[in-house]
């Protein structure tokens, strides 16, 4: 709390010292929104469309729909990069991802790859503030040139090179109040020169949470005895997370930009556990970790692109564990680590041909070697146990190839085709695989879009879901490592029609063979339910989605998303209890910004989220929605925000899992305060055009 009071001491005082100094904003060029090209080397003047109409915020160029960020946001309280993004047309923000067309996303920084842990994307895009962006493009199925498969959104950056000496930041702090307080405060320095620019973040999040667990589960044996395992879990934990990145790009040559970028990242968790009932059990354990990352680029005005990234990840964790079940007692300490050194070479080459023609080609490596052990302990006298104990040294190395077109026929029709060859090799696996990518984009006449995509993509398993161990959270309940685990190969198909620039209806179909997904089992062996991770045959889903939004004036802007599909989910050799599952269902979420003055800049957002049944293998998922109120003002120029905010008045955001399938009975009632209270400040200095960063690439570490 200190460290807030000061901040927002500091703020006021800084604004006072604004204010009689009367600091005038450094202004861009009037066609700064333009010159991207130097920073980002895979964008190219194409031939566009923009789309009439009342003011649009979108337009279609080869593949994708760009929409203006600033403008599309203007009117929401949303102070952040994950923000903005949930409020792109076509993405839903739920369970704690988001989705494009009902797919997941991946998001990437001024073309520039970055594959994400949930997790770490949504706190690395939350630290960062929505200024910095210039525009999104929204690709349901990106090139290979990208280095992405599925669907993608592009955050294009204003560049802080080829401007007059400059120095811009911004200040924020947040408090929240959910069942425990939850600080949040971050600051954020831009210099732009000439040729020289560099930006520095600092992020710090401190959070407490409550979790309660009612089990209701009877567990069938061999032997046809029925067992009643009913208990209740209070978890607490404490969360710390500190971040800094520092980036700097030169420009020593016309359009000839390097640019370097250093991320670490600090965090520690510390979980505490308690379960009384069929078992009864204490847990405290304890985990902390540590992410360094460096990337080197290179960009040329004649389409080269090359670079080299490193990553290091530090994850070491405890756990001092007592339970009892029945006449069964465990009672031990662990430690457990994982260490991961991942190296990753890239260089792509695109020409502009004639005839509006264009060719794309290259190639990238990766190499990793994860160091992981997790080992058992006397809890007294810290003797080492002879069970369960693991050591890992495992390495994998990925070489991918791809070459594309690209072309425009005319003012109305374009085309973007890619294919990639990519190997991925470890001590169980050597695959080849072929990746086609196709994009379709049809202008029948003015405020009328049609776009077409065809992509596939591989998905990884998690590096600690691969190990062969067993983790415990008591007596009961085990988490099984699965060292067979395969990668997922997934293919779909995206057609869109898009009126106006604002409204979208899309049909769409995606089918990911190997799907891998953890799922639970109650053991008939023994008293014990199992979560492992497996690979389903496949899993598929279809569906449509329809995005409408509408204005009363200048008092009310809303948009109403809807997506309806069906899932199917096939594991033919589940442990003994084969599956085959089929489910209609559907999401709506709806957003609306009212003015409630102008002078004063007052304005209030309502946004609601519905999500009906929905299946993850033998589990059933119920209805669940949240609605949320914000109040934000506007003040000292547009260089301050306050924001009032209360998510999910109702606390009904929390769901309850239930198995019901063959023998398997387990409900598990999870309740927890997600209704937050909360305050946001930020404010704005120097001219303030901050520059965003790309993300590092953790979406596989523990």
């Amino acid at each position: 709390m200190k460290r807030t009071y000061l901040l927002l001491l500091l703020l006021f005082l800084y604004w006072m010292y604004a204010s009689a100094q009367q600091v005038q904003p450094v202004r861009e060029p009037a066609d700064s929104v333009k010159n991207v090209a130097y920073i980002d080397s895979l964008f190219r003047e194409l031939p566009e469309v923009m789309i009439t109409g009342e003011r649009p915020v979108v337009k279609a160029e080869q593949g994708k729909l760009v929409y203006d960020v600033p403008r599309l946001v203007s009117n929401l309280p949303v102070d952040n990069a994950y923000d903005a993004v949930k409020n792109l047309p076509g993405v839903v923000a739920m369970n704690d991802g988001m989705t494009l067309g009902g797919q997941p996303v991946t998001v990437v920084i001024n073309g520039k790859v970055s594959t994400l842990s949930v997790e770490q994307l949504n706190d690395l895009l939350k630290s960062m503030p929505v200024s910095r962006i210039e525009k999104a493009e929204v690709m349901y199925s990106a090139p290979a040139r990208y280095q992405v498969r599925g669907p993608m959104i592009n955050l294009v950056l204003t560049s802080g090179t080829g401007k007059e000496p400059s120095l811009q930041g911004e200040l924020y702090t947040s408090y929240s109040q959910l069942h425990y307080e939850s600080l949040a405060e971050r600051g954020s320095l831009l210099y732009s020169g000439r040729k020289f620019s560099a930006d520095l973040l600092y992020s710090y999040s401190y959070s407490r949470e409550r979790r309660e667990t009612d089990k209701e589960a009877l567990h069938t044996l061999a032997d046809g005895s029925v067992h009643q395992m009913d208990m209740y879990d209070i978890t607490t934990s404490r969360h710390n997370n500190h971040q800094v990145r520092l980036g700097m790009d030169y420009a020593f040559a016309d359009k000839h930009l390097l640019s370097l970028v250093y991320t670490t990242a600090f965090t520690d968790v510390k979980p505490y556990a308690t379960v009384t009932g069929a078992q009864n059990s204490v847990t405290d354990s304890r985990s902390e970790g540590q992410l360094h990352n460096a990337k080197l680029d290179y960009q040329t005005p004649f389409g080269l692109k090359a670079g080299a990234e490193f990553t290091y990840y530090h994850s070491p964790g405890s756990q001092l564990l007592h339970s009892t079940l029945g006449e069964e007692t465990m009672n031990f300490l662990s430690r457990d680590n994982q260490r991961i050194n991942q190296w990753r070479f890239y260089a792509g080459q695109e020409h502009t041909l004639g005839k509006d023609w264009g060719l794309n080609y290259g190639v990238t490596y990766t190499t990793a070697l994860d160091n992981s052990y997790q080992m058992y302990y006397d809890p007294e006298t810290e003797a080492p146990l002879p069970d369960n104990n693991m050591k890992s040294r495992r390495r994998e190395q990925t070489v991918n190839f791809y070459a594309g077109l690209s072309k425009s026929f005319g003012e109305k029709l374009s085309a973007d085709v890619s294919l990639a060859a990519e190997q991925y090799h470890t001590d169980m696996w050597n695959e080849w695989n072929l990746y086609p990518v196709a994009n379709l984009t049809y202008l029948p006449a003015s405020g009328h879009i049609l776009q077409f995509s065809l992509s596939s993509d591989k998905e990884y398993p998690e590096y600690w879901s691969m190990q062969n161990s067993t983790s415990y959270m008591g007596a009961y309940s085990e988490i099984q490592g699965n060292p067979f685990l395969k990668p997922a190969t997934n293919y779909e198909t995206t057609l869109s029609y898009i009126l106006k620039g604002k409204y979208v209806l899309s049909a769409y179909y995606s089918r990911t063979k190997n799907k891998e997904m953890q799922t639970l089992y109650q053991s008939p062996e023994r008293l014990v339910e199992i979560y492992k991770c497996f690979n389903f045959d496949f899993s598929e889903q279809a569906g449509l989605v329809m995005v409408v939004p509408f204005k009363v004036k200048k008092w009310l802007d809303s948009r109403v998303t809807a997506i309806g599909f069906r899932y199917r989910q096939k594991d033919s050799d589940f442990w003994d209890i084969p599956f085959d599952r089929k489910l209609y269902t559907f999401v709506l979420t709806m957003n609306n910004t009212f003015t409630l003055s102008t002078k004063p800049d007052l304005k209030l957002t309502l946004s609601g989220f519905y999500q009906n049944r929905a299946i993850q293998g033998i589990f059933d998922l119920p209805r669940s929605g949240n609605l949320d109120v914000a109040l934000r003002y506007t003040f000292a120029k547009g260089k301050a925000q306050l924001t009032v905010k209360c998510d999910d008045i109702f606390n009904t955001s929390t769901i309850s899992t239930n198995v019901r399938y063959g023998l398997q009975n387990v409900k598990n009632h999870y309740m927890k305060t997600t209704r937050a209270f909360g305050i946001f400040f930020n404010y704005k200095f120097g001219g303030y055009k901050e520059k965003k960063r790309e993300e590092v690439d953790t979406s596989r570490f523990k």
